[in-house]
């Protein structure tokens, strides 16, 4: 409690021209390298889907072997896996990718609790980063489709990040696959109850941004069958 209400105090505290100037500058200049870091490694990745989940699924878990699954049967298929690089959803994503001789990226985010990265993550594809937005930038720029295991609100942020982009075609429509009927469809009848028939705060048309699933086949199935329409497939 003492750390938090440090950190509320110093938010309020008053500071002179110079020391705004100096600490606003060094601030750009971190976030200018994270950019120029996450760009450098993720354009030559070649077509990936990103895997978003908890990092506090343990591996005794269905969840641990469902995310595991679907990872190896993407590089089955020729795609690699990105994941936000910790335990978990990720861990089971990057050990997945590992095992099928795929491409497994990992995009760390350095946490004061929680969060390190995995060892499934191949090591030129490992990128640490300090800013969340940076991070989740990276996640949608280089991915080609979305698969979604139960989360906190982690994988909830980087979820209605992507419809959000989606929905407004700041991004493709690249397939969301949310992957446990169970644990999804309760905030999906909220979704269609309220947002959409309640308040009309979301348009009906949305609920098609996105498709439940339970098993890897499924998920695999989704995927490939939106590429199919394109004539498209990976190239590596």
């Amino acid at each position: 409690m003492k750390k938090k209400d440090e950190k509320i105090k110093k938010a309020f505290r008053a500071k002179d021209w110079n020391e705004i100037k100096t600490e606003n500058s060094w601030q750009v200049f971190k976030i200018i390298a994270e950019f120029v870091d996450g760009f450098d490694t993720l354009s030559k990745i070649g077509p990936c889907v990103t895997i978003f989940g908890s990092a506090r699924t343990k591996p005794e878990e269905p969840q641990y072997k469902l995310a595991e699954e679907i990872a190896y049967k993407l590089t089955q298929d020729g795609y690699g896996v990105i994941t936000g690089g910790g335990p978990g959803v990720m861990e089971a994503a990057n050990k997945g990718a590992k095992k099928g001789g795929g491409k497994s990226v990992g995009l760390n985010i350095e946490l004061p609790f929680e969060q390190s990265a995995n060892e499934y993550i191949d090591p030129d594809k490992l990128i640490n980063f300090n800013y969340f937005f940076i991070r989740k930038l990276m996640f949608v720029k280089y991915a080609q489709g979305f698969i979604v295991l139960p989360g906190g609100f982690g994988t909830l942020d980087e979820l209605f990040e992507a419809l959000t982009l989606i929905q407004t075609k700041k991004i493709g429509k690249f397939p969301i696959i949310l992957v446990g009927t169970d644990y999804w469809e309760g905030m999906v009848d909220w979704i269609n109850k309220v947002l959409v028939e309640e308040q009309g705060k979301v348009s009906p048309e949305d609920l098609n941004l996105f498709t439940l699933v339970d098993t890897a086949d499924e998920a695999m199935a989704q995927i490939n069958d939106f590429y199919s329409k394109y004539l498209l497939k990976p190239n590596f």
